[in-house]
């Protein structure tokens, strides 16, 4: 796509803090988190409720000064190099504000009159696939169609580093695996993409690396294998009056939603006793389903305090 970025990271975070406010009523919103997302790959950012994922994600566009630690963006200062770091850069916002009354070539021509070196405007209506739309006035566009001009915005300046901001979010099925693969697209182009999302099912299929903050920090890195490694495996079925106590490595059973729930480190294990209970006794597991550790059961263990990552003081209370 362009020239390769001559760090071995694409982003370098390192003690990040931010705080708002001041005096009793100042709160830290993000507290000494620290970040890699290496040149060349794919890595989202997902974040609980409150989670401090945007905050985080403002000073690493760019946007805002951190109250402590460094940041690094293509090797410069996202603030006091913000000119420079600009220009190889390219940020997907989730609403991009262009005039509905402007057509697609028009937008793209508007936009880049602001860039110092853009890709030409028929290039990346091709690259984008938007030429059967391209005189159409943005305000007649699908969801994906507009996504995709918007994607075409970010990417025409030719940018080393992509940054999206739930690049999916209010789009259908069809729409969003377009968006996933023009991903796929520019991690093979050699860019590094940075993405936040709120579909775990995205994360899992698109990210090389993922990070997960809770309260502040960053308390789960890894690949989507490691992240779940160490964590329960679930045995779900509709509800029973009685369930055996002893069915092997269960560390959890409870009633969720009219079914019985068993969380287990063996799920082999448990699976063969459950089943074998069953079938001594004649009973019918309705709506069975087991499952591997997956994205979602870790995700849900942390925002719900049962992953031990969280159960430090300094993770409680509330931020933004």
């Amino acid at each position: 796509m362009n020239s390769e970025v001559s760090d071995e990271f694409a982003v370098r975070v390192r003690g990040l803090r931010r705080t708002y406010g001041t005096g009793a009523s100042a709160f830290e919103a993000v507290r000494g988190v620290d970040l890699d997302v290496r040149a060349g790959s794919v890595t989202a950012l997902l974040g609980t409720n409150g989670a401090g994922k945007t905050s985080t994600l403002e000073v690493i566009e760019g946007l805002a000064a951190p109250t402590a630690g460094t940041v690094r963006v293509l090797g410069l200062d996202p603030v006091a190099d913000r000119a420079a770091v600009r220009r190889r850069t390219g940020v997907l916002l989730q609403r991009s504000g262009f005039s509905g009354d402007l057509t697609v070539r028009e937008t793209l021509r508007l936009w880049a009159g602001t860039l110092s070196a853009p890709r030409p405007v028929e290039e990346m209506i091709d690259r984008l696939d938007l030429g059967r739309r391209a005189d159409t006035k943005v305000l007649s566009l699908s969801g994906g169609e507009a996504r995709r001009l918007d994607l075409a915005c970010t990417l025409m300046g030719d940018p080393e580093l992509v940054v999206l901001d739930e690049p999916t979010t209010g789009l259908d099925p069809e729409s969003r695996r377009e968006v996933w693969a023009l991903i796929d697209g520019l991690r093979e182009a050699g860019s590094t993409v940075l993405v936040t999302t709120h579909y775990l099912d995205e994360a899992e299929t698109l990210a090389d690396r993922l990070e997960i903050m809770h309260a502040g920090r960053i308390v789960r890195s890894g690949t989507p294998t490691q992240i779940a490694e160490g964590h329960p495996s679930v045995i779900s079925f509709a509800r029973l009056a009685q369930v055996p106590s002893d069915l092997g490595a269960v560390t959890d059973l409870r009633e969720e939603h009219g079914r019985t729930v068993l969380h287990t480190t063996d799920l082999q294990t448990s699976l063969a006793h459950l089943l074998a209970w069953a079938g001594g006794r004649g009973v019918r597991l309705e709506g069975l389903d087991a499952r591997s550790p997956s994205l979602e059961s870790v995700f849900l263990a942390i925002a719900d305090g049962r992953d031990p990552a969280v159960h430090t003081p300094e993770l409680e209370g509330s931020v933004r």
